[in-house]
């Protein structure tokens, strides 16, 4: 039994024997033309071969992944039409007198390479894209065979790394799942993956390939990255129960998904999912959630070493917005502090930390922290439909400074010729007894309200949630923090503003009928308890008497 780890990128489990995936890659040698307009017309030819490929893998991954996904597929095409690229194969040609086969193949090199060598994550993973077209077209111009694996039933797909187009070209019914040596989270594969339900593990190293051959028994753990091969029975039978509670809620997930989160009398609720990174994404969309509830933006921060850029910003909230292909998303502004510290902030030690400097009072003394922020916000907020909303909210006048600091990032953008969205929605969180008491100044101000359950629960009862010795005098379902939560919802809607809940509670159903009957419009929880709201909304009847 030998142990490897890796990322996981869908989290499930799967527990089958190994097929290493063998790619018939064309051998490309140089060799010199006369005829250099000759080997342009064979370019032509070829990319038009391609490109019905292409077509043809795009009607195949419209059906098992839907359009946002399948998409990748028209860029590709569309790369294979780039006026750069198709120059550099033509000059190649002409000016050293070679084949289209090499021509095509340093292009790639030189192309890869230069998205490799960006600082953004999502252009680095575009280098696989252009490895991906040009490999094709040089298999159209050889005509040699794509990658194949070994079938003998269901199997374990294992290579160095899967291409988007090989990744939907695999026989879904007989892939139990895929592993690869190498890879990235932000590659389009590693999305096909998990928009396809395929348990998968990327990155887990050049000794896991030369470990594993064909015919291996091989547990992939998708939740955590683990790999297991040759694992013992007692192993064997531990992976298997997990597996079958996987296929539990892998049923329900079939029941539920694409249906509306509708009451059974009609009342219509937004279901959102709350993640802390870009990585948190997968599940979002495997639990078809309607959106992004709340992205904690302080995670951004809490895993650098120093203050995260304005373009390492925009890279991630780009990339959640893209993702999320129209839905909306709301990120919460910097809210570091109280239980979340991080050294190069420099904040001095504090008695009370939760009472202390956090969140938006940071944001607001800090103000170069915070323009930096807003900026990236809004830049990428032209690729998707975003929210931005504010925590830790205690005045009418800490309002107007937010909103009055989004004024001016939207004044400096629009001289600089920047893109942002005129639709961005600006609201502010409701977790101190503070803003809930206040709720009808605040709302007029503002276009929605999220309520933060964790924090308005410490601070209406006066208890630390990091306390354990005061565990029993906490009690979520107080009856003070449901009237503050109401009083919220009254005041939100009384001045035309929507209002949701983000914190804990939102997922606790046996709030569920209570926070709609209140008029509370959006519920954002983990990912995992999407569907078992979905199910508790859709069973309830408003209509009937409390």
């Amino acid at each position: 039994m030998v142990k490897f780890s890796g990322k996981g990128v869908y989290g499930a489990v799967a527990v089958g024997r190994v097929s290493v995936f063998a790619r018939q890659e064309a051998a490309v040698r140089r060799i010199h033309t006369d005829d250099p307009e000759h080997e342009i017309a064979r370019v032509a030819s070829a990319k038009e071969t391609a490109s019905e490929q292409l077509s043809a893998i795009y009607e195949k991954a419209l059906k098992e992944v839907g359009e946002t996904h399948a998409q990748i597929f028209e860029i590709h095409m569309m790369m294979l039409e780039d006026d750069d690229y198709n120059e550099s194969i033509e000059n190649n040609i002409r000016t050293q007198n070679v084949n289209a086969e090499y021509a095509v193949a340093v292009t790639a090199d030189n192309f890869s390479a230069m998205f490799a060598a960006m600082d953004d994550a999502y252009m680095q993973a575009r280098s696989a894209d252009v490895r991906d077209i040009s490999n094709r077209l040089i298999a159209c111009l050889t005509g040699s065979s794509e990658g194949s694996a070994s079938w003998g039933g269901k199997m374990i797909v294992c290579a160095d790394d899967l291409a988007p187009s090989e990744t939907v070209s695999l026989d879904k019914d007989r892939v139990m799942a895929f592993v690869t040596a190498f890879g990235s989270t932000n590659s389009h594969t590693a999305i096909l993956a998990r928009n396809m339900n395929i348990p998968a593990v990327i990155g887990a190293g050049e000794e896991f390939l030369a470990a594993v051959k064909d015919g291996d028994v091989l547990i992939v753990d998708g939740h955590t990255g683990e790999l297991i091969i040759d694992p013992d029975e007692d192993t064997v039978r531990e992976y298997l129960a997990r597996q079958e509670d996987d296929a539990r809620k892998k049923a329900l997930l079939q029941e539920l998904k694409g249906k509306p989160d509708v009451t059974a009398d009609g009342r219509e609720v937004k279901v959102y999912a709350n993640i802390g990174g870009v990585d948190g994404i997968g599940a979002v969309l495997a639990n078809d959630a309607g959106g992004i509830g709340l992205f904690r933006s302080e995670f951004l921060y809490l895993e650098s070493t120093e203050l995260p850029t304005e373009e390492q910003q925009f890279s991630a909230y780009k990339k959640v917005l893209e993702s999320m292909a129209g839905k909306k998303v709301i990120i919460r502004t910097l809210d570091i502090g109280a239980d979340k510290q991080i050294d190069y902030f420099g904040l001095e030690k504090e008695e009370n930390p939760a009472l202390g400097m956090r969140a938006v009072r940071i944001c607001l003394t800090r103000p170069d922290i915070f323009r930096t922020q807003l900026r990236a916000l809004y830049r990428a907020s032209v690729y998707g439909e975003l929210g931005i909303m504010f925590p830790m909210i205690t005045s009418a006048e800490e309002v107007e400074k937010c909103l009055a600091a989004c004024g001016q990032v939207r004044s400096e953008l629009k001289a600089d010729g920047i893109p942002f969205s005129e639709n961005v929605e600006l609201g502010i969180m409701i977790e101190t007894p503070a803003a809930a008491v206040i709720s009808d100044i605040l709302a007029p101000m503002v276009d929605f309200f999220s309520v933060g359950t964790n924090d308005l629960t410490q601070y209406t009862l006066a208890c630390d949630r990091q306390n354990p010795r005061i565990e029993a005098f906490v009690d979520t379902h107080h009856e003070a923090v449901l009237r503050l939560i109401e009083m919220s919802a009254e005041n939100a809607h009384k001045h035309g503003a929507w209002i949701g809940i983000c914190g804990e509670l939102a997922a606790d159903t046996s709030l569920t009928e209570r926070f709609l009957r209140m008029g509370i419009d959006e519920l954002s929880v983990s990912a995992p308890f999407v569907l078992p709201l979905r199910k508790k909304i859709r069973s309830l009847d408003l209509s009937a008497e409390d």
